[in-house]
């Protein structure tokens, strides 16, 4: 079992920034990726950006250029840093841990943590 602990989301105004903290515990793999999803009122959730154990990453075109994902090996913590926050990126933020055990793909969850951008 791996499990996930969220922090930073909260309140900010249109333009401000954020940063969220995600740290993995437990039987936690060599090589995994992280990620950051959300879920807004009335809507799937959507995948915002992902990190490799190497720091490739990948982002959502609505989030490219304002969003960074980054991650710390050494402490197994995904960090992902939210630059000129817009209304439409309020929601509710999930952490995601994904690995393969020999043929076993593995997924886990945080709890979530609310962003809220607002005047």
């Amino acid at each position: 079992q791996v499990q996930l602990v969220e922090s930073g989301g909260g309140l900010v105004q249109p333009g401000g920034s954020l940063r969220l903290s995600c740290a993995a515990s437990g039987s936690i793999s060599h090589i995994y990726a992280m990620g950051w999803y959300r879920q807004a009122p009335g809507k799937q959730r959507e995948l915002v950006t992902t990190i490799t154990t190497s720091g490739g990453t990948n982002y959502a075109d609505s989030v490219k250029g304002r969003f960074t994902i980054s991650r710390d090996n050494a402490q197994n913590t995904v960090y992902l840093q939210m630059n000129s926050l817009k209304p439409e990126d309020t929601a509710v933020y999930y952490c995601q841990y994904t690995d393969v055990i020999f043929t076993t793909t593995r997924n886990y969850w945080g709890q979530g943590t609310q962003v809220t951008v607002s005047s």
